[in-house]
C-alpha cells in the first residue's frame, strides 16, 4: 500500500529554518505529482508547495515564496520542503501529499508539527 513518511518538524524561532522529509513508498515516485501542505486549527488544508516529476512547480503559496522551496530525490523516493526565514504565521501541521491524475486520488501523510515562536 502507499505510505508516506514524514519527519523533521519541530520548535523553531522567529527568522530560522527547518527542512522536513517524506518518504514515499508503494508507488511509482519518479512519475507523481507531489506537495507539501499545511493546516491550522479551524481551518481548511492549504497548499504550501506542489511539484510534478521533474520538479517542476506546479502550485504555491505566494507567502512561501522566496523562503520555501521544495526538492525531490528519485534515488531515495523522497521529497524534501526546505523552510528558511520562518514567521510565526507560518505553524501548523505539514502534511505530504502524492497526487495521482488518472483517475484523480490523493495519499496523505500523517503529519508534522511546525511551530515558529516569535
Amino acid at each position: 500500500q502507499v505510505q508516506l513518511v514524514e519527519s523533521g518538524g519541530g520548535l523553531v524561532q522567529t527568522g530560522g529554518s527547518l527542512r522536513l522529509s517524506c518518504a514515499v513508498s508503494g508507488v511509482t515516485f519518479r512519475t507523481v505529482d507531489m506537495g507539501w501542505f499545511r493546516q491550522t486549527p479551524g481551518k481548511d488544508r492549504e497548499l504550501v508547495l506542489a511539484i510534478n516529476w521533474s520538479g517542476k512547480n506546479i502550485g504555491y503559496d505566494p507567502t512561501v515564496l522566496g523562503r520555501f522551496t521544495m526538492s525531490r530525490d528519485h534515488a531515495k523516493n523522497t521529497v524534501y520542503l526546505q523552510m528558511n526565514s520562518l514567521k510565526p504565521e507560518d505553524t501548523a501541521v505539514y502534511y505530504c501529499n502524492v497526487h495521482l491524475r488518472a483517475p484523480p486520488y490523493d495519499y496523505w501523510g500523517q503529519g508534522t508539527q511546525v511551530t515558529v515562536s516569535s
